[in-house]
């Protein structure tokens, strides 16, 4: 049975609750291990090397797409928070067109996105302002209300 899930730039799986769900094809451009400061282990192993500005699989393969980017563009290249998170370059914006176009094309009919973006340095009504898509509904968590989970609808 092939996978109907896909998280493109899964990084260390940090909010799932099976960080193993052969549900989910789980995937990013990073292959690392690192040591954080405070000693924990940082694994980013994905199934399959996904860039994902352009997406290895076809056209409406995927029920459920869940695209987390990286949200960050004032970070170093070798802190923690980039290690954890990874890093937006320069060419964001057309990075994350691009990933939200290419999230949507491997989306079937009827299918459901979930993004997720913390605000740190970008607010998110900048973010959806790039995307053609309209979401259905959205949600902030976290402690200062910044990380917002967002849904996205693909009919017909």
């Amino acid at each position: 049975m092939s996978k109907k899930i896909l998280d493109p730039a899964s990084g260390s799986r940090m909010f799932y609750f099976d960080k193993k769900d052969d549900r989910v094809l789980f995937g990013d451009i990073r292959n690392e291990r690192h040591i954080l400061s405070d000693g924990r282990k940082l694994v980013v192993e994905p199934d399959a090397f996904t860039d994902f500005r352009n997406l290895p699989f076809a056209d409406k393969e995927f029920k459920l797409v869940i695209f987390d980017p990286p949200h960050m563009t004032s970070l170093g290249k070798n802190s923690w928070m980039a290690k954890k998170y990874g890093r937006l370059e320069e060419t964001w914006e057309d990075d994350l067109r691009a990933g939200m176009s290419e999230c949507w094309r491997v989306l079937d009919d009827y299918g459901t996105m979930i993004f997720k973006w913390n605000e740190y340095d970008i607010p998110v009504s900048t973010i959806l302002s790039l995307f053609d898509e309209k979401p259905v509904m959205g949600h902030r968590s976290g402690k200062l209300s910044k990380t917002h989970w967002i849904v996205f609808f693909k009919s017909v």
